[in-house]
C-alpha cells in the first residue's frame, strides 16, 4: 500500500500503480523525526540509489558492446547514461535550500549511516576504474576500452587522437566516455556544495571529516587518459 508523509495508507489498483510497483514505492519513506526538511532528505537519497542502479545498468551494457566491437551501440548506452548524470546533479537541487538548523532538525535520527557506504556508488566508481580489492570485480568502462583499443592495434587514447580522421567512431566514444567521467565529477562537485550549505565542516556522520574529505576527492579525474590526451596540441 501506499503511505503519505504521516503515514496514512492509500490503495492504488490501477495498471499503471502495479506497473510502477506504487504500492511498494511510496511505502519506503519513513522518517524518523518530526523534522519537516526529513522527507525530503529520505526521497532524494533514495532517488538517486535509484539513478545509480540504472547507470550500473547502462555502464554494463556499454562494456558488453565494447567487448563485442559494437562502439556505436556502446556510445548509444553511455550517451543515455548522460541523461541519467545529468539527472543526478541535478537532485541535489531538491536539497539545494537545506539549512544548517533544518539538517540538524535530524541528523542524529540517522546515526553512522552516509553515503559513503552506498554500494551501487562504489560499482560506479569500479566501472571507472577505481580499485576496490576488496570487492567483486565488476565489468569497466576503461579496461573494455582498452580491450577494444589493443584489438585495433592501438597503443591507448593518444593514438586515437593523433589519428583523429582514420578512427572517427573512436574519437566519438572517446569524447562520450570523456562526458561520463566529467559528469561524475561534477555530481561530487555538487554532492560538496550541498554538504558546505548544510552543515559547514563538521565530522561527517560515519566518521569522515565532512566537506573536508569531499574536498580531497573532488577534482579526480576519473578515466584520466582522456584528460591527459587534451594536453597535447592536435593541428
Amino acid at each position: 500500500m501506499m503511505t503519505d508523509q504521516v503515514g496514512q495508507r492509500r490503495i492504488a489498483t490501477s495498471e499503471y500503480a502495479q506497473y510502477a510497483c506504487l504500492d511498494e514505492l511510496l511505502d519506503l519513506q519513513w522518517p524518523r523525526t518530526e523534522a519537516p526538511a526529513e522527507l525530503s532528505f529520505i526521497i532524494t537519497t533514495q532517488v538517486m540509489e535509484l539513478y545509480f542502479k540504472l547507470l550500473v545498468h547502462e555502464w554494463k551494457a556499454a562494456c558488453a558492446k565494447l567487448d563485442v566491437d559494437d562502439v556505436r551501440g556502446a556510445i548509444v548506452d553511455l550517451r543515455r547514461g548522460h541523461g541519467v548524470q545529468d539527472a543526478l546533479v541535478a537532485s541535489w537541487e531538491a536539497l539545494r535550500t537545506l539549512t544548517p538548523a533544518e539538517f540538524d532538525e535530524f541528523r542524529e535520527a540517522f546515526g553512522a549511516a552516509s553515503g559513503i557506504q552506498s554500494e551501487l556508488y562504489r560499482d560506479l566508481e569500479q566501472q571507472l576504474g577505481v580499485p576496490y580489492p576488496s570487492r567483486p570485480a565488476v565489468p569497466s568502462l576503461e579496461e573494455a576500452s582498452a580491450r577494444l583499443l589493443e584489438r585495433r592495434g592501438l597503443s591507448g587514447w593518444q593514438a586515437v587522437y593523433e589519428n583523429s580522421r582514420e578512427q572517427p567512431e573512436l574519437i566519438d566514444l572517446g569524447e562520450a566516455l570523456y562526458d561520463t567521467a566529467e559528469r561524475f565529477t561534477r555530481w561530487k562537485q555538487r554532492h560538496l556544495l550541498s554538504v558546505w550549505r548544510s552543515m559547514g565542516a563538521k565530522v561527517g556522520s560515519a566518521g569522515t571529516s565532512g566537506a573536508d574529505w569531499l574536498a580531497r576527492g573532488v577534482h579526480q579525474k576519473y578515466l584520466p587518459e582522456l584528460w591527459t590526451v587534451r594536453t597535447e596540441s592536435w593541428v
